[in-house]
């Protein structure tokens, strides 16, 4: 009998758990804290002579003040396309174009705003647990049809399943000071 199978299958469910830790604190830094960041609109499609493509590929950031962003587009006859997308996001922003840069004024958040935000992480936080446990409840599978198969133990099964559940809760860990982290963001003045 051999664990080396066992050892794939706990292996693979770890990187997909880094995965799974990577993408909630992704999505935690979607979240404006009132702070400018080019983080917000980087990901922002915009219609680029027919194409979809990212804003950060045809623009740079820069941010003068703490409430303040700056594109400049590499292509100046694409602002216009810019601010359409600005606009039509759920960002809640005004775009200021000024014919070679475009300027977007954050404005400080009320401490209500604060609050639903934190909700909002919190449900991002959420995900990225289910998800994890999503992962460990697959590997577990995949170690028990294992022994059913007759290539692992019993004791082997025990062992392994006593492995997915310190990943798990390593990761689930992750997920939780991130979060903290970024309560504690949202919530300080």
């Amino acid at each position: 009998m051999t664990t080396e199978l066992a050892d794939a299958v706990v292996e693979e469910a770890d990187e997909k758990m880094k995965k799974a830790v990577e993408r909630a604190k992704s999505d935690f830094s979607s979240i404006r804290t009132g702070r400018a960041s080019p983080v917000l609109v980087e990901k922002l499609v915009i219609d680029y002579y027919g194409s979809e493509v990212p804003l950060q590929q045809i623009a740079g950031f820069t941010v003068p003040e703490a409430r303040q962003l700056m594109i400049n587009p590499y292509d100046k006859s694409t602002i216009g396309a810019i601010e359409k997308a600005i606009l039509n996001s759920d960002l809640g922003l005004n775009p200021s174009n000024d014919g070679a840069a475009i300027r977007l004024n954050f404005p400080p958040l009320t401490q209500e705003r604060r609050k639903d935000l934190v909700k909002v992480v919190k449900g991002m936080a959420e995900e990225g647990r289910v998800a994890i446990r999503n992962l460990r409840r697959s590997a577990r599978h995949d170690v028990e049809s294992l022994e059913k198969d007759g290539e692992i133990s019993k004791d082997d099964v025990a062992y392994y399943e006593d492995q997915l559940q310190k990943l798990t809760k390593t990761h689930e860990a992750e997920i939780d000071v991130a979060l903290a982290a970024k309560e504690k963001e949202l919530l300080e003045d």
